[in-house]
């Protein structure tokens, strides 16, 4: 009997909305010009990526010009991090951020440690948040930086970034506030503007869109000092022929996000509830499995869970899962390969076993009710078995 596939792994990745890949498709096969060739087909292309950049702004309310498309989240959290450093750095070397961003974040961070930037880690509380005022003291005079996280990727912890931004701003106007908006876009709104900032990363494959695509919104006159050089453009900030049919899919992507987020915040809710009250129904009779972080579906993101499962490792439980059919993960999905101990489980206080033991699951409009029905009746078959079998 072929397995229902149930796939809780959407932080990670998500399939390729079909209108998406429609788009993407027409514009390999048909409008397929390059933007910068002075024909008519150079011109069509030329256009597609205008009509998107309006879809893509118009969700953040910007302005089509502040945005700049790169390859995904990696290369927008490089571009803001190294190209604002290195653009600023007469002005100052003084940089904050968070102790559990995500890689892409905190290697670039190390990077400019190692060329003689200051770099201030700001702790968070059990739940994933950083203090307000705690920000608010570390910013300075000689603060060039501030990049946070908006949601975390592990746990959901999401940052109330309007009052964040204004800490930021009253304790120095010139501070730049960077925000890993990766696995938030598409979830909820983001006012770049209300939020005060200035530099924001998103990626495509987040929202299916594909794979290879995302772009970084700079605040008009923010500076930046570009990464590639080469034919100039998107205005000297990123060299290299536009990935038009990736831009465009992810308009579409976009699009379909943003047009019912409501309705589409509203089930991911529901099924991140129905989750919750599963794993507490197992821990009441099971006992041993922890919420890591937070604790309701009404606060943070909508559509991420994070469980300890005492007595049973997590890769164990992950591959035992996967053999009925229901995939899930057992940290980042970008370091998921160099085993160690998660920084964000690490930042907000957990250690020995319940570090050693936790999943995430991470829900999609897709997810249904009888999903999470057959999560549950597959882990409380799979968890005390495990338990009996690593206690020997």
């Amino acid at each position: 009997m072929t397995l229902k596939e149930i796939y809780l792994d959407h932080a990670a990745t998500t399939f390729c909305s079909p209108s998406a890949a429609e788009v993407m498709q027409r514009m390999l096969t048909v409008d397929y010009g390059n933007p910068s060739a002075m024909h008519k087909k150079g011109m069509e292309a030329e256009n597609a990526i205008k009509d998107a950049a309006k879809i893509l702004a118009d969700t953040i309310r910007c302005t089509p010009e502040e945005l700049i498309f790169t390859s995904g989240g990696t290369e927008s959290n490089n571009l803001a991090l190294l190209g604002a450093a290195h653009a600023y750095r007469r002005r100052g070397m003084h940089i904050v951020t968070t102790a559990f961003e995500h890689a892409s974040v905190q290697n670039p961070i190390k990077i400019l440690e190692e060329e003689g930037f200051r770099v201030t880690r700001l702790g968070v509380d059990a739940t994933g948040h950083v203090d307000p005022e705690e920000l608010a003291q570390a910013v300075g005079s000689d603060t060039i930086l501030v990049s946070i996280m908006h949601v975390n990727n592990e746990i959901g912890a999401m940052q109330d970034l309007a009052v964040l931004g204004e800490r930021i701003k009253k304790a120095n106007p010139d501070t730049l506030f960077h925000v890993d908006a990766i696995q938030s876009y598409g979830k909820v709104k983001i006012p770049v503007g209300k939020c005060r900032i200035d530099l924001l990363s998103v990626s495509g494959h987040k929202i299916h869109g594909p794979k290879g695509t995302g772009f970084l919104y700079c605040k008009k006159n923010t500076r930046l000092t570009p990464l590639l050089y080469g034919g100039g453009q998107q205005r000297d900030l990123r060299s290299g022929t536009e990935n038009v049919p990736g831009i465009c899919a992810l308009s579409a992507a976009a699009k379909e996000c943003y047009a019912a987020l409501e309705e589409r915040v509203g089930i991911l809710r529901a099924r991140k509830e129905e989750l919750l009250e599963a794993l507490r129904r197992l821990d009441a009779a099971q006992g041993g499995i922890f919420i890591n972080g937070p604790q309701t579906s009404a606060e943070d993101a909508p559509h991420i869970v994070n469980a300890a499962f005492t007595g049973v490792r997590s890769e164990v439980l992950l591959h035992a899962l996967e053999e009925k059919g229901i995939y899930v993960s057992a940290g980042s999905a970008c370091s998921t390969h160099k085993r160690a101990p998660s920084a964000t489980l690490t930042a907000i206080g957990l250690a020995g076993d319940r570090l050693e033991s936790s999943l995430r699951f991470s829900l999609d409009t897709s997810t249904t009710a009888e999903d999470i029905a057959a999560t549950e009746a597959a882990l409380g078959e799979l968890v005390p078995a495990l338990r009996r079998f690593q206690r020997k």
